[in-house]
């Protein structure tokens, strides 16, 4: 049983930054994988970007590989999405996820958040 809540949505101006964080709380945080997902009015839920419980491993949608970074710390039972360049295209409700497998599919994933709201402008 995990517990996420993410926060640091909002509107940012197209070529600006934002870091996005998701806390965890329940069971032990650095035993899950963690990825972060976007939806879009009228669009499938996305993957967005994943990293391993230990952190070491990392994967990105090609969409966003360049711009975005996942990390984690596990200290602070926390995943952060730094969100650089950020395009009109990136418009979006972002949610964090945690499973037991460094996965693209949402389908892996067992806990959700709520989402955050991230508004790009031109």
């Amino acid at each position: 049983q995990v517990q996420l809540m993410e926060s640091g949505g909002g509107l940012v101006q197209a070529g600006g930054s934002l870091r996005l964080s998701c806390a965890a709380s329940g069971r032990t945080f650095s035993r899950y994988a963690m990825g972060w997902f976007r939806q879009a009015p009228g669009k499938e839920r996305e993957f967005v970007a994943v990293i391993s419980w230990s952190g070491g491993s990392t994967d990105y949608a090609d969409s966003v590989k360049g711009r975005f970074t996942i990390s984690r710390d596990n200290a602070k039972n926390t995943v952060y999405l730094q969100m650089d360049s950020p395009k009109p295209e990136d418009t979006a409700v972002y949610y964090c996820a945690a499973g037991g497998l460094v996965s693209t599919d949402r389908y892996t994933y067992a806990y959700w958040g709520q989402g955050t709201q991230v508004t790009v402008s031109s």
